[in-house]
């Protein structure tokens, strides 16, 4: 690391009883470069300071709240300042955090949806270019080694020109009325003061569509989105099903649901090009399908020496020990974090390293997450082009 020391970080949310949070820490103490040193992990004090002691924080910097945390890490000297805010919070409360803190003066990893409005999203984009902020969104799927292979297979040509994309994102666990037994992931999920306008398209859908992107760097044209809420009394929906058009001419089905009883996480993907195509499945990620109409089938597999530069860059472990979740989310953190100590040494960054969803990613995101829900009221097709701002 140029730097010659660790990236030192804060958190706000992530307090007792959360669920991401702690996956975000895992993930980012996963490569001994970056350490957790202040936190905001809760709206109510008693609870950060519990989440802090848990942790092993010195109590001095354990925060009342985002705002005090803000307010005295940027007082304290820079060799002793966090250098980025991971921000686990409810969509609802990311856009207020992200935007305090970037004024600051310090660089953001941010969970999705990144805003509840295009307006704040595109105002994210705006602080972050005004403060040459390092900004990353933790769309995990993409850190995932062969889902990068799969991103230079398309960008090689290997399967010819893009014809048609099937990604789906199947969960069972809001198939009942959860939020109405006080369960905390349900409550706020799908609550549209926290959770914004959507529940499973929000949610889940918007990873979906950003793994299609990501691989395939195709663009959406126009959607003709079906949203159902099955579950009675629940405010949002937890079912989509999406016909997409791309750019270009491509098409593609999206399928995200939470109430397809008995899945888990079953994120897949299928791109079918004019020579070949290819199959990912997020619950069996160290293999990668690809598929010609004239020969065997190929499998890769992660780890071997076969496989392209990026996807051995963010692989740890040899062939045949296997690589999954956490070490996928690590590597939006670790390349965030590289990149950033690059910065701070006024370097150059590894390319490799700069490849991590960025500010612009989440504009696109929270943009298609409200067409898909206008679309789904519409009950037709509507317009989704759109460019973020630089």
């Amino acid at each position: 690391m140029p730097l010659g020391r660790k990236i030192r970080y804060g958190m706000v949310g992530g307090g007792p009883d959360a669920f991401i949070g702690a996956v975000h820490r895992k993930a980012a103490a996963l490569d001994g470069e970056i350490d957790l040193v202040a936190g905001a992990f809760s709206a109510s004090p008693e609870k950060s300071q519990q989440q802090g002691a848990k942790l092993l924080l010195d109590s001095n910097r354990v925060y009342n709240s985002y705002q005090e945390m803000a307010e005295k890490e940027s007082a304290l000297s820079e060799g002793e300042r966090i250098d980025f805010v991971s921000i686990v919070t409810p969509n609802h409360v990311h856009f207020d955090v992200a935007k305090t803190f970037i004024k600051a003066g310090f660089h953001v990893v941010c969970d999705k949806p990144m805003t509840t409005t295009l307006e704040d999203a595109e105002a994210l984009c705006g602080l972050v270019k005004q403060h040459d902020t390092i900004f990353a969104l933790t769309h995990n799927y993409t850190g995932y080694p062969m889902v990068k292979q799969a991103r230079e297979l398309v960008s090689q040509g290997t399967l010819g020109s893009v014809r048609k994309i099937v990604v789906e994102y199947p969960q069972g666990w809001l198939a009942t009325f959860l939020e109405g037994e006080g369960a905390k992931q349900a409550v706020w999920r799908t609550d549209p003061s926290q959770a914004g306008v959507s529940s499973c398209i929000g949610d889940i859908g918007s990873h979906a569509e950003n793994l299609a992107h990501y691989i395939t760097g195709l663009e959406l044209e126009e959607i003709c989105a079906d949203l159902t809420t099955f579950v009675e009394g629940r405010l949002l929906e937890d079912d989509g099903n999406i016909l997409v058009h791309y750019k270009g001419g491509a098409r593609g089905v999206l399928y995200a649901s939470q109430i397809s009883v008995g899945e888990e996480n079953n994120l897949r993907i299928r791109v079918y090009g004019t020579k070949a195509s290819l199959e990912w499945h997020q619950e069996n990620p160290n293999y990668l399908s690809v598929r010609y109409p004239d020969g065997p089938e190929h499998v890769y597999k992660r780890g071997n020496d076969y496989v392209a530069p990026i996807a051995a860059h963010n692989s740890r472990l040899p062939f045949g020990h296997p690589e999954a979740f956490i070490e996928a989310f690590a590597n939006v953190y670790v390349n965030a974090a590289r990149t950033l100590a690059a910065k701070l040494s006024g370097e150059t960054p590894d390319a490799f390293d700069t490849d991590y969803p960025t500010v612009q990613d989440g504009a696109r995101g929270v943009h298609f997450i409200h067409k898909a829900v206008e679309s789904g009221n519409k009950r037709g097709w509507v317009d989704v082009s759109y460019t973020p701002p630089a």
